[in-house]
């Protein structure tokens, strides 16, 4: 990992105090935790509890000195002209995201474009060691970022490879920047894609 690198980890009140406590002890350092609001969570059958309708993600850096890239001018934009805070209200994922599969955890494409619009530049080298469907890795190569993922069940890669596959139609490809939950009107991703400024990393691993 770069010495200016970040990293996301999502979890649910049963890991994500645990993982916070090993990123401090390995001297990262937490930027923020982000609270995603699920605006359409599954109910709660038991009727025992409240419903659970959030999962948090931590951002974290490598290097407690070394500066690390926010595009804040952006995810403002996004927020109304306003400081974006760390509670996100999105839905979770829908049907079309699963259309060549899904996995038991799967995260919604525009959460996950929006913490790689956050963190990365054009061209930048993203890792997912744990990639499941790779949700991670599409949104990576919509937002034009590259991409590395790593998984144990074959099962999940085939899903990878058949949704990288889908992405690889053009159309398709602009279809789903299109009906990205987060952005003011359908084409304003497209837009700010086409006048990002473009960068180059050579082969270093970013996330």
């Amino acid at each position: 990992m770069k010495e200016n690198g970040t990293i996301w980890i999502s979890g649910t009140h049963h890991n994500i105090f645990s993982i916070g406590q090993m990123l401090t002890e390995l001297d990262f350092k937490i930027l923020n935790v982000i609270t995603w609001q699920k605006t359409n969570p599954p109910p709660n059958f038991s009727c025992r509890f409240f419903t659970h309708s959030t999962e948090q993600i931590i951002w974290a850096r490598k290097c407690e000195k070394v500066p690390h890239y926010f595009n804040y001018e952006l995810m403002k934009e996004l927020n109304e002209g306003k400081q974006m805070k760390d509670v996100w209200a999105m839905p979770a994922i829908t049907p079309w995201e699963k259309k060549c599969g899904k996995h038991p955890t799967q995260k919604p494409l525009a959460v996950l474009t929006r913490c790689i619009l956050a963190s990365t530049q054009p061209n930048a080298w993203i890792l997912d060691p744990f990639t499941g469907g790779s949700t991670t890795g599409i949104a990576a190569n919509l937002l034009g970022r590259r991409f590395l993922g790593i998984d144990k069940e074959e099962d999940f890669l085939k899903i990878s490879i058949a949704r990288k596959h889908e992405i690889e139609n053009n159309n398709t490809a602009a279809l789903y920047k299109q009906k990205l939950n987060g952005f003011k009107s359908k084409n304003q991703l497209e837009l700010y894609l086409a006048n990002e400024p473009k960068a180059d990393y050579g082969n270093e691993l970013e996330f």
